[in-house]
């Protein structure tokens, strides 16, 4: 088996995965994504399967029944993958996935992080069995025509998707720069349509500014490729201005590369203390741990909502767990497995589950979430979190006032 270098990626999120998505991704929010590791699968763990296993028979024999009475024209190459992509959502775990020889390229350039498209992070919402929308990207022209988390996609071009063709969809959203895709969106009873004009994506920047009482706060929507380097630049800009505590906003960041996090993690926790445990199949454990003396030595307060996941919350988890902050806002999102991707001998795909993380504590958050220090919702009449003025902001003025 040859192994390729290892990408630890996560995207993909919200109510399955959270794909991290401009057009795709992350994929899965989270998204759809993800944490992952790439390798190559050689054929022969292929040869260890019986060639005539209880599958294959049922199989021929639905193969069979087809030949004989169906009425058009069989193309075989979609019917394997039909049977292949039906076996792999027999698991009923929302993270893995089948991913076709013709959409591996593109899937593999999207969870390293290059993106033409509208600007949104989705995720798959099984109660609705829609594709959900995570955030739109700030200043993105999903964000300016008005598209806003939780929003669901119901088409694209006037065709209709399910939660489980949210690949599919994606794909079809995703075009050449300058061309035009039709979006149609459901707003709790409203039924909307949106004209989007493809761009290329900024996809992450990280944000930051003084606020009173010398309070430094820094957001940011997911952890890409360089996230980390971003926030140690944008944290030194801050401590330039003399800040004394720092707010890091982790609201509706669906995750993504989970070495980003820890190299954040890195920045505020002692040399040498656990980060992160991952853990496989067969219960042998994976340990992360901080690897540099701390530059953050100061208060800080994390801000999460359901929208909180995956590497997010690895990150929340680190540093409460090792007492370097404290959490405001509602339980976060519960997204704590891991995933790699497959490339099969036939260029074809397979992203799949294979270990789950836990926090320094040992705690398990998958489906279950982290619940924080301090729990505060914000008030009924925000209706849009990326909108919320600062006055309006309870979970933010919670943190305030807990800083000065």
């Amino acid at each position: 088996m040859e192994e390729n270098k290892k990408i630890k990626i996560y995207k993909i999120v919200m109510l399955t995965v959270l794909v991290a998505f401009i057009t795709f991704l992350c994929t899965s929010i989270g998204m759809y994504q993800y944490f992952t590791s790439q390798k190559t699968i050689g054929d022969t763990i292929f040869t260890k399967t019986s060639s005539h296993s209880d599958i294959e028979n049922t199989l021929n024999k639905y193969k069979a029944i087809i030949d004989k009475y169906y009425l058009g024209e069989i193309e075989e190459e979609k019917l394997r993958e039909g049977a292949i992509k039906g076996y792999i959502e027999g698991l009923d775990d929302p993270y893995t996935e089948y991913i076709s020889k013709e959409d591996m390229k593109e899937y593999l350039e999207d969870t390293m992080g290059n993106f033409v498209g509208i600007g949104i992070y989705m995720a798959k919402n099984t109660e609705a069995n829609k594709i959900q929308v995570l955030t739109p990207i700030k200043g993105s022209p999903a964000e300016k025509a008005g598209i806003l988390p939780g929003d669901l996609i119901v088409a694209v071009d006037g065709v209709a998707y399910t939660a489980d063709e949210m690949s599919i969809a994606s794909t079809k959203i995703k075009g050449e720069e300058g061309t035009n895709v039709t979006i149609e969106i459901l707003r709790k009873t409203e039924n909307m349509t949106f004209e989007l004009k493809r761009e290329s994506i900024k996809v992450n920047p990280v944000e930051g500014k003084v606020l009173s009482n010398q309070i430094g706060y820094m957001e940011f929507s997911s952890f890409d490729e360089d996230t980390a380097k971003d926030f140690k630049q944008k944290y030194e800009e801050l401590q330039k201005q003399g800040i004394k505590s720092l707010i890091i906003d982790l609201r509706n960041n669906g995750g993504g590369i989970v070495e980003e996090a820890l190299k954040i993690a890195d920045y505020v926790v002692d040399k040498g203390k656990i980060l992160l445990y991952e853990v496989d199949k067969n219960e042998k454990e994976e340990v992360k741990k901080s690897e540099n003396e701390p530059i953050i030595n100061m208060p800080i307060i994390i801000l999460t909502n359901e929208n909180t996941a995956s590497s997010s919350e690895i990150l929340a988890g680190a540093l409460k767990d090792l007492g370097k902050a404290k959490t405001v806002g509602t339980k976060t999102y519960g997204k704590g497995v891991i995933q790699q991707v497959l490339t099969l001998p036939d260029g074809s795909g397979l992203k799949i589950t294979s270990e789950k993380y836990l926090t320094p504590n040992k705690t398990e958050i998958n489906k279950k979430g982290i619940e924080p220090d301090e729990k505060v919702e914000l008030p009924d009449t925000v209706k849009n979190i990326l909108l919320v003025e600062e006055k309006d902001d309870t979970q933010l003025q919670k943190a305030i006032e807990m800083l000065k």
